[in-house]
């Protein structure tokens, strides 16, 4: 367990619902570029409508407790949940914040969930060494890098042609018509998918947070106030919007048809909820990404500008890497006081008898000083001289 005061504690949660409402602004791309570029709702009202159906996404877990099995992969599934210590939290989100205001501020729709990840494993990674990462969590949550955008655009390209089978009857005025009602409610599922996924990332990190100092103990399971504090901040960033990354993810990769929408939508909202069930925290990026390159492939493959979409794969590449390095820096101020929690404290280079530590101006024991201090001693503010 690691002590940390109360203030420090409520601003470290402040600082992870603060990159909750910044992925949620980062993403706001991902809920509302199709029917933004289908001018199927204004951008104002698809914000609000993104942002609704992203906090919706609570109730659905209240029904459904098995769905936060992502906020678990996240807080111990990633990185040994006994090596997360509060600096390895602030380092997590110190880079991943990092990384994705740098990609918002060019209009690159990169993936924060995988910056989120970046970061994690990059601070745990320069806490505690290799031995930390868990990678059977971490290697699915690379696998899903490649697989997400290949499956929304399989699915994608799938939906296309069902959709036209199904409606090959019906005239060109009845099928639009048709289409625009689909594709609004595909919407609404995608929003939902991902307030569901994303936000969980979030819990996961104030969850194992709360664990490390001791402010739950007992099996892992997601507090409600965390849950519903997680959902809140995503569906606020979801207003504010991003809209350099709408452009990008809704007309500069391919222009947009409400057919093509209804079927990006669905593709990715299929990837999601299925990624959701298996507690793998996807990228909504990478996957309606791929579904809107689907969609295009379907009608001609020319209708994709790939060197646009080039783009964003390197975005991707990148995104772990540069978060990790970002999130290794750890903030010294987060750490624990020497001796606390690490048994008797180190001998000085060159030898001779260990430093003294004092605690409110007494020395802090040492196995040579005899028997242990008395229980109940408060060991949270230590100096040394």
């Amino acid at each position: 367990m690691h002590e940390l005061a109360f203030p420090l504690l409520a601003g470290l949660i402040l600082v992870a619902l603060a990159f909750d409402y910044l992925n949620g602004l980062h993403d706001a791309a991902n809920s509302i570029a199709t029917v933004v570029a289908t001018r199927l709702l204004s951008p104002v009202a698809a914000v609000g409508f993104a942002a609704f159906f992203n906090f919706a996404a609570y109730f659905l877990t209240v029904a459904f407790p098995s769905l936060h099995k992502v906020a678990e992969t996240v807080g111990k599934g990633l990185i040994d949940q006994d090596v997360v210590t509060p600096a390895v939290i602030f380092g997590a989100l110190g880079g991943a914040m990092a990384w994705n205001v740098i990609t918002w501020l060019r209009g690159i729709p990169s993936s924060s969930s995988h910056a989120l990840v970046g970061g994690l494993v990059g601070a745990g990674v320069a806490h505690a060494g290799m031995g930390a990462v868990k990678w059977a969590g971490l290697n699915k949550t690379l696998l899903a890098i490649v697989l997400s955008p290949m499956l929304g655009m399989m699915l994608a390209m799938l939906v296309m042609l069902l959709s036209s089978w199904a409606l090959r009857r019906s005239t060109a005025g009845q099928a639009e018509r048709s289409f625009r009602a689909m594709h609004l409610v595909s919407s609404a599922a995608y929003s939902l998918s991902h307030g569901l996924n994303d936000a969980q990332k979030t819990m996961g990190i104030i969850t194992v947070l709360l664990y490390s100092t001791g402010r739950l103990t007992g099996p892992f399971e997601v507090p409600h106030w965390v849950a519903i504090s997680c959902y809140v901040a995503m569906a606020l960033g979801t207003m504010t919007g991003g809209w350099k990354i709408i452009e990008t993810m809704g007309s500069r990769i391919t222009k947009l048809s409400q057919h093509q929408g209804f079927s990006a939508s669905t593709a990715g909202s299929i990837v999601i909820f299925c990624a959701s069930a298996l507690g793998i925290p996807v990228s909504t990026t990478h996957t309606i990404t791929g579904s809107i390159i689907g969609a295009g492939v379907a009608r001609r493959a020319s209708a994709v500008r790939w060197g646009v979409a080039g783009n964003v794969v390197i975005a991707w590449i990148i995104t772990i890497p540069a978060s990790a390095v970002m999130g290794a820096g750890q903030p010294p101020f987060f750490d624990d006081p020497p001796g606390v929690g690490v048994g008797p404290p180190p001998c000085p280079p060159g030898g001779g008898l260990p430093h003294r530590y004092y605690l409110a101006g007494r020395p802090l024991h040492h196995p040579s000083d005899g028997p242990p201090p008395r229980a109940g001693e408060d060991y949270s503010i230590i100096t040394t001289r």
